[in-house]
């Protein structure tokens, strides 16, 4: 069966769960969610950039490693009172701290398994094991049509639910996702010239290719570019992670900016030496844009705030690069790491940005 609900992607879902987890907490509801979605496509992140996020204890259970004996916990024979006892899992939350319960592969699990969830998500129990109310219970699975190994959810399952599909969007991996996580600057610039190749699970499928590209592969990839120095065996690293294709276009533009990007040489040098440390194409300068924010820091932000608002006059540059552009995504990306830390006084003190939003502001634009 088809799963017809709202298609969003992560950050989206992670916002509507987020929402969820304050209307619990103030009493105001109590449900369980389902996240569907393709493999790699973020469901777990989502869930514990969530944890992180409202500082709550995740209790992970991945039910294709479990037994229902595992859910209900160890029983014994209490012969004070002539009856069998009980003694609850340690994997359920018990805890008047926030926490998370996450059901991960639920569509991956024995059918056999899924009646001992029902009471999980419906009632929040197990036999007499009950969960706090300060648990957020959240489920995720892979779908039939993915070509992953999962069954279909029945009624009596899928009712006790609020569920959501997840989608990959490259817009909001980049800008949610990718600075926050420190994807590698390569990566980021590549998925922002080629979109079309942050997920391409249906199309290798079609194909009969095993390899897919996924949030989660180019995940892998970032960590290869920085862990990996030697080309020629990053390079297969790479093709068994996105395929040979993907790799090999991949590879082409790493290199360039490999050769170009200098974010380190820009942030030490003096303003009016920096316009020869550039780069001069449009894959240097987006990788440039995503570098340079992953890497500020509190001391190095006037810096980077400089850099960002000279990239929009840049002398000799090619002409037909849009640098009016990329400034604006950076200072957008910039500005948000910011105030995520604390450090938007820089901004306010800044004579360079100061300029350039005079300049905005004359030329109308907010």
């Amino acid at each position: 069966m088809s799963v017809n609900a709202t298609t969003i992607s992560a950050g989206e879902a992670l916002r509507v769960l987020h929402a969820g987890w304050e209307a619990q907490r103030a009493g105001g509801m109590t449900a369980s969610w389902m996240l569907h979605g393709r493999p790699g496509v973020g469901k777990t992140e989502v869930v514990q950039t969530l944890a992180r996020r409202i500082g709550a204890e995740l209790y992970d259970l991945r039910l294709t490693t479990i037994e229902p004996q595992d859910l209900r916990g160890l029983p014994y024979f209490d012969h004070a009172t002539a009856k069998t006892v009980w003694y609850r899992p340690e994997d359920l939350p018990d805890t008047e701290a926030p926490a998370i319960l996450f059901l991960d592969e639920l569509t991956s699990a024995a059918p056999a398994l899924q009646p001992t969830v029902y009471g999980l998500l419906q009632e929040r129990r197990v036999g007499r094991h009950r969960l706090p109310a300060n648990v957020l219970v959240v489920a995720a699975g892979n779908r039939v049509e993915d070509g992953a190994i999962a069954y279909d959810m029945g009624t009596a399952l899928s009712d006790r639910l609020i569920h959501m599909v997840m989608q990959a969007n490259p817009d909001d991996w980049l800008k949610n996702y990718a600075v926050p996580a420190g994807i590698h600057p390569s990566v980021a610039a590549f998925i922002r010239t080629r979109p079309d190749l942050l997920e391409t699970t249906e199309d290798s499928l079609r194909r009969g290719q095993m390899i897919a590209c996924t949030p989660r592969s180019w995940t892998r990839v970032s960590q290869i570019m920085t862990c990996m120095s030697d080309r020629a065996l990053r390079q297969v690293m790479i093709a068994g992670t996105v395929g040979a294709a993907p790799a090999a276009e991949f590879a082409l533009l790493a290199d360039e900016i490999a050769a170009t990007v200098q974010i380190d040489a820009l942030l030490a040098a003096p303003r009016a030496d920096r316009a020869a440390l550039y780069p001069r194409t449009l894959h240097g300068l987006t990788a440039l844009v995503y570098g340079l924010v992953g890497s500020v820091t509190e001391q190095t932000l006037p810096q980077a705030i400089e850099i960002l608002a000279d990239l929009r006059g840049l002398p000799g540059a090619p002409p037909g690069l849009p640098l009016a552009d990329l400034a604006s995504f950076g200072f957008e990306l910039l500005i948000g790491r910011a105030l995520d830390k604390g450090w938007q006084e820089a901004f306010a003190t800044s004579d360079a940005y100061a300029g350039y939003a005079a300049e905005r502001q004359a030329a109308g634009l907010p």
